[in-house]
C-alpha cells in the first residue's frame, strides 16, 4: 500500500501553527510532544495537594535537523511503528530525523539522523542540528553526574511532595551528547547516527537501560524491537471501516495515542501511573489538568482497551488499587466509611484536585471504577485479581462508602444522595443525580455479586440501598431528569443522563431512552467536551436510527486537530491537548455502537448496525473468555473468526464459545480458526453449553 493511501501513516509538508498539536510520542512510562524542550515521567509529580502537576523533565532530545541547501521538507507520524520522521530532501542529500519513545523499553527514547548522499557530488554535507534543551526544571533540582560511557547524567529530586510526609521523586537522565553539526564525509554514500536518552528513577535502574541501549545499537535491534513491540500490538487489536477514510484515519489516530499511554502488554512492574485527560505529554502546572488522573481513565479511555487488552486492562485496575490507601483517607476526611476515590488522582489516591467542591462532591467517580472491575471479570472471569490482586477490598470499600452516604428518606421510602456534583458539571450542590444514583446501584449490586463469588459476608446493607437508592423519573414526561428539581430545557455541559443506557446498562424502554436522548441532544452545550457526542451516536444506533447517530458521532471530527489526528477538548482548539477521554469516547461509538457490543455477566452480546455510508467494520482482537475474536460486520451479514492462538489475561482459563441468535435462538460453535457467517441480527457469545448445534447446515 502506498503511503498516500496507508491510513496508518499520517503525512504533511509543513507543521501545525499550534505546537499544541504536534504528535505525542509515549510508551506508558515517558511522554513527549515532539520538539518540546520538556518531557514527562509516569508517576512523577511536584506539589502538594492541588497544586500537584506532572513534573516537568527537561528532554535532550528536543532538536530540529537543517540543511545547509534548501531543502523540500516532510513530517510523517507512521503509527505502524510509533516512530516520527522529518525528512529533508536537498539536490545534495535526503536527511531524515526520526524520533521515537521505545515500545518495549519504555526507560528509553531515540533521535536517529540517516544522510544519504544525492548525485554525483563528493563534496561533504552537514546537517546542523539546533537543541532547544537545557538541563534545568522549574519542578526538579538537577544536578550533574558523572558522565556514564559517553553519556551526559543529570540527576535531581522534585521540590515538593504530593502530601505532608510523603517521598519526593528522583529522576535521572543518561543521554548521547547531541553536536552541533554532523558531516557525511566525501567518502560515504550514507551515514547514520544515534542517540539515546535514558529517564529513570535511580541512578543504578539508568546505568542499566543505557547498557541496554548501547547493545541494542550496537547489535543493530535498537529501532526493530521498537517496531517489533508495536506491531505486536497491532496485531491483538484493528479497528477498520471501509466507506470512509476520514473516520477509518480518525479511529487510528485514537487508537494509537490511547495505546501510546499504556504500558507494555509485557510490563510486570506494576508501576503504571494512570492515564491522565492529555497523556503523558501534557499536564504540568496549569495545563491539561495537571496530568491527573479522572473518571476520564475508567469510564472513557479503558472500555476501549479492555475489549482487547485484558493485561493492560489490569495494570489500570491495579494503578487503582495502588491508591486505596489514599481513597480510604479521603472517606474518613469527608466523615464516611470505606473508601473514596479522588476526583482527581496523582500516585497517593489522595484528592489533589485544585477546587474542594470537585472532590466533595463529584463522587460518581466511585461507580466509574468499580464499573471498569465488573467489566474485567466479565471478559475474563480473572478471580485472581479480585483475590490476590485486592480487588475485592476496593469494591466492597466502595460499597461501605455508599451505604454510609446515602440518607434515608420516609416520605417516599428510598435512600437518597444529597449535595453531589452529576457529570454534567452546570450543576453543584444537588440531590439525586440520576448518573450517580445508577452508577451507586449498579457497583452495591456488584459488590453482592463478587461476594458471593468469593464466599464472603454479605452486609444485609449493600442490598437494601442498592433496591431502594432513589432512581429520579418523571412519569408524566417519560424521562429521567438528570437530578431532583431539574427542568426539562435546562442547558447541559456533557452527556451524563444519557449514560444511563450505555455504559451504565440501566434497565428502561425503548420510549424512555428515546425521550432521554431527545431531551438532552438539544440542550447539549455544542462547545462541551469531545467524548459527548459518542454517547448519544451509542444511544441512537440502539434505537436503529444509524444516521441520526452517524450525523452526532461526525460532529467529534471538529476536534481532530492538523495532521496528525491530535484531539482538542473543544472544537474550537481549545482546552486539553492529545484530548485521550475525547478519543476513548469516539472509540467508544464504533466498538460499542457499531457493533452493540455490551459486557454482561453471562455473555458478550451484540447488536450491529451500520450507517448509510459504512460498508464494512472490521474489529480484530476481541478477547473474551481467554478467546481472541475477529468481527466483520457487513450491511446484511456478520462474520466472526476465534484465533487458534489467543494472548489472554494471565489468569484466564480459555473457554469453548458459541454464539445465540437472538430471533431464532440458533446456537453456532465458534471453533478456533473456522470462520462462522449468519446474517445481520441481535445476539450473543457466550461460553458454549454442549458441543452440538442448532445451525442449519
Amino acid at each position: 500500500m502506498s503511503q498516500d493511501l496507508d491510513p496508518y501513516i499520517f503525512t504533511s509538508d509543513s507543521l501545525p501553527s499550534d505546537p499544541r498539536f504536534l504528535p505525542p510520542l509515549a510508551n506508558g512510562l515517558l511522554g513527549w510532544r515532539v520538539y518540546n524542550d520538556i518531557m514527562h515521567m509516569g508517576g512523577v509529580y511536584n506539589g502538594e495537594g492541588g497544586h500537584c502537576h506532572r513534573a516537568d523533565v527537561p528532554c535532550p532530545l528536543a532538536v530540529t535537523v537543517e540543511t545547509e541547501d534548501t531543502a523540500q521538507h516532510s513530517y510523517t507520524l507512521d503509527t505502524h511503528t510509533g516512530i516520527f520522521t522529518h525528512t529533508l530532501t536537498s539536490a545534495s542529500a535526503s536527511v531524515s530525523q526520526s524520533l521515537y519513545s521505545h515500545r518495549f523499553y519504555p526507560n528509553i527514547m531515540v533521535m536517529e539522523v540517516l544522510v544519504v548522499r544525492q548525485g554525483t557530488s563528493a563534496e561533504p554535507v552537514t546537517v546542523h542540528l539546533d537543541s532547544a534543551f537545557t538541563p534545568q526544571s522549574k519542578d526538579i533540582v538537577f544536578e550533574c553526574g558523572p558522565d556514564y560511557k559517553g553519556g551526559r547524567h543529570i540527576q535531581g529530586q522534585t521540590t515538593t511532595a504530593e502530601f505532608p510526609g510523603g517521598s519526593c521523586p528522583t529522576v535521572h537522565l543518561i543521554w548521547t551528547p547531541v553536536p552541533p553539526a554532523l558531516t557525511l564525509l566525501p567518502e560515504q554514500a550514507k551515514a547514520r547516527w544515534g542517540f539515546i536518552l535514558v529517564v529513570a528513577n535511580s541512578s543504578c535502574a539508568a546505568e542499566d537501560c543505557y547498557d541496554e541501549a548501547l547493545s541494542l545499537m550496537a547489535t543493530g535491534d535498537l529501532r526493530p524491537s521498537h517496531e517489533k513491540a508495536w506491531k505486536e500490538l497491532w496485531l491483538q487489536s484493528q479497528v477498520e471501516v471501509k466507506g470512509s477514510e476520514t473516520l477509518c484515519r480518525a479511529l487510528i489516530g485514537c487508537l494509537f495515542y490511547l495505546l501510546s499511554a499504556f504500558p507494555s502488554i509485557h510490563d510486570t512492574s506494576g508501576s503504571f501511573g494512570g492515564v491522565s485527560p492529555g497523556g503523558l505529554s501534557n499536564g504540568g502546572d496549569g495545563q491539561d489538568y495537571w496530568g491527573h488522573v479522572f473518571w476520564d481513565q475508567d469510564i472513557w479511555m479503558y472500555p476501549g482497551i479492555a475489549l482487547f487488552y485484558p493485561r493492560l486492562a489490569r495494570a489500570v485496575l491495579e494503578y487503582r488499587v495502588g491508591t486505596v490507601e489514599g481513597a480510604k483517607e479521603n472517606a474518613q476526611n469527608q466523615g464516611y466509611k470505606g473508601l473514596k476515590f479522588p476526583w482527581e488522582s496523582a500516585v497517593s489516591g489522595r484528592e489533589v484536585c485544585p477546587e474542594d467542591i470537585y472532590g466533595q462532591q463529584e463522587i460518581h467517580i466511585n461507580g466509574d471504577v468499580t464499573l471498569a472491575f465488573q467489566h474485567y471479570l466479565y471478559l475474563t472471569e480473572d478471580l485472581s485479581m479480585f483475590t490476590e490482586g485486592k480487588g475485592s477490598k476496593l469494591v466492597f470499600g466502595v460499597a461501605d462508602y455508599w451505604v454510609s452516604r446515602v440518607t434515608w428518606q420516609p416520605e417516599d421510602q428510598t435512600y437518597h444522595l444529597l449535595g453531589v456534583m452529576p457529570p454534567d458539571e452546570y450543576y453543584s450542590n444537588v440531590n439525586n443525580s440520576v448518573y450517580t444514583n445508577a452508577a451507586t446501584k449498579l457497583s452495591l449490586q456488584f459488590a453482592v455479586e463478587l461476594a458471593e463469588l468469593l464466599q464472603h459476608p454479605v452486609p444485609k446493607e449493600w442490598r437494601e440501598v442498592a433496591e431502594r437508592i432513589k432512581i429520579p423519573f418523571d412519569q408524566e414526561s417519560r424521562y429521567h431528569p438528570e437530578f431532583d428539581g431539574y427542568t426539562k430545557g435546562q442547558p447541559v455541559k456533557q452527556a451524563d443522563t444519557v449514560m444511563l443506557g450505555y455504559p451504565l446498562g440501566l434497565p428502561m424502554s425503548a420510549e424512555v431512552r428515546r425521550n432521554d436522548l431527545e431531551a438532552y441532544e438539544s440542550v447539549t452545550d455544542p462547545k462541551g467536551p469531545a467524548m459527548t457526542w459518542g454517547m448519544f451516536a451509542v444511544g441512537w444506533l440502539e434505537l436503529g436510527e444509524a444516521e441520526k447517530s452517524q450525523r452526532l458521532l461526525e460532529k467529534s471530527f471538529e476536534n481532530i486537530q492538523g495532521p496528525f489526528q491530535v484531539w482538542s477538548e473543544s472544537s474550537d482548539g481549545s482546552g486539553a491537548v492529545n484530548f485521550l477521554t475525547g478519543m476513548g469516547g469516539f472509540l467508544q461509538a464504533v466498538l460499542f455502537g457499531y457493533t452493540g457490543f455490551r459486557v454482561q455477566k453471562e455473555c458478550l452480546a451484540f447488536s450491529p448496525l451500520l450507517p448509510d455510508d459504512i460498508s464494512e467494520l472490521c474489529v480484530r482482537g476481541v478477547n473474551y473468555l481467554g478467546r481472541q475474536m475477529d468481527w466483520l460486520l457487513r450491511k446484511e451479514e456478520v462474520c466472526i473468526i476465534v484465533r487458534e492462538q489467543a494472548r489472554c489475561a494471565p489468569n484466564t482459563k480459555p473457554h469453548k464459545l458459541e454464539v445465540v441468535l437472538k430471533a431464532s435462538g440458533a446456537q453456532i460453535p465458534l471453533t478456533p480458526g473456522q470462520p462462522v457467517t449468519f446474517p445481520r441480527e441481535p445476539g450473543c457469545v457466550r461460553k458454549a453449553e454442549s458441543t452440538s448445534s442448532c445451525w442449519p447446515l
